[in-house]
């Protein structure tokens, strides 16, 4: 039986490729066991016991950004890690170590290293993080969402999609998507979401410009985030959800999107067709404004810059487009010739490619 080691996680983005390519590969190969490192603080934590995997968890350990207490401690606690994950590998007789980034990541790959494991890598952001632009020295099986990441041995291969987002055909279950959040069939839906977490600036944007929205002839459905403030609405039309779990529907229900351009989203709206006004999150690396590029030089999105996303600019901007039902129809093909629906499959491949490679005993290790 051939058993994975699958490393990452902190934060969705992270947690369901990994899951994803998890649920693709025991498909393909009955029998496979797959093991998850990560942290206790991650939602892998959560997300992977949910899904039938074993969780085996390290210390939470961040790169340091500057020179303190926590740094000098740093060389150590690291060096902690990589013992405790290539122990994992060892006693498992992992054969093939999979990152997708997050704190889990770095030892992994140290740990896949010592113990002659092959690694294969997925990046999800257009802007690769550090752990994944080290790991890209240490093996040629490196996965890439987006075409215009740089990153060594890179080869796309989209991103892997949970199964009912993947075989999502949004015009066959149109109905039932606009049953479920109790839309009327008769005008088009603008669906807003900040991910997960939720975005507060979208969040207050809309809130207060549903009524100039509603007005234009819209519906608009507006996934706010349990941590929100915005509650139910009176008013006729817009409809506000503290969180969704069947985005599915959501996406087969709307005709438009507003959103954060994070590399889970981007690649679900890509893979669905839906066109959309992506407002990249203002803090980190610059990785959402990066992710948006592939499907804004496409024409199927465009791309606002947070602070400008504003009552003005839903008024003179968005609603211009909305209004506008032959330029919708063009950005959703557009939008759709830039997605990937076979992530999954393709980063199975390159996991089943890499065991090929695997020692045939662990004494070679």
């Amino acid at each position: 039986m051939s058993k994975y080691l699958f490393a990452g996680g902190g934060t969705a983005g992270h947690v369901n490729p990994l899951l994803a390519v998890a649920d693709r590969l025991t498909e393909r190969e009955p029998g496979a066991e797959v093991l998850v490192l990560g942290t206790a603080e991650g939602l892998e934590s959560r997300l992977v016991p949910m899904r039938g995997y074993e969780l085996l968890t390290i210390p939470r350990l961040p790169f340091p950004r500057k020179l303190n207490g926590a740094a000098l401690r740093f060389p150590q606690r690291f060096a902690a890690a990589v013992k405790r994950t290539e122990q994992i590998i060892r006693d498992h007789e992992i054969e093939v170590v999979l990152g997708v980034g997050g704190y889990a990541a770095a030892p992994a790959y140290i740990a896949a290293r010592r113990t002659g494991t092959p690694i294969v890598v997925h990046e999800q952001n257009a802007k690769p993080g550090l752990a994944n632009r080290l790991a890209a020295f240490l093996t040629e099986h490196v996965g890439l969402t987006f075409s215009n990441t740089r990153l060594r041995h890179g080869r796309v291969v989209g991103m892997p999609l949970r199964r009912e987002i993947e075989s999502l055909d949004r015009r066959a279950v149109r109905a039932e998507g606009l049953a479920e959040f109790g839309l009327d069939p008769e005008r088009p839906v603008l669906l807003v979401t900040g991910g997960s977490s939720g975005a507060r600036s979208i969040n207050r944007t809309i809130n207060k410009s549903a009524a100039t929205i509603v007005g234009a002839g819209w519906q608009v459905l507006h996934v706010v985030g349990a941590a929100s403030d915005i509650g139910p609405s009176d008013l006729e039309g817009y409809h506000v959800l503290p969180y969704c779990d069947r985005m599915d529907l959501a996406y087969a229900a709307s005709d438009f999107v507003v959103s954060r351009s994070g590399a889970g989203m981007v690649c679900e709206l890509t893979a669905v067709g839906l066109p959309s006004a992506l407002v990249p999150y203002p803090v980190g690396n610059g990785e959402q404004r990066h992710n948006a590029k592939d499907v804004v030089d496409a024409g199927g999105a465009v791309l606002v810059a947070d602070g400008e996303f504003d009552q003005d600019w839903v008024t003179f901007q968005l609603l211009s487009i909305l209004q506008d039902r032959s330029r919708i129809a063009d950005m959703t093909v557009r939008a759709g010739s830039v997605g990937h629906r076979d992530g999954a499959d393709r980063m199975t491949d390159l996991v089943l490619d890499a065991a090929k490679q695997a020692p045939s005993t662990t004494e070679e290790r």
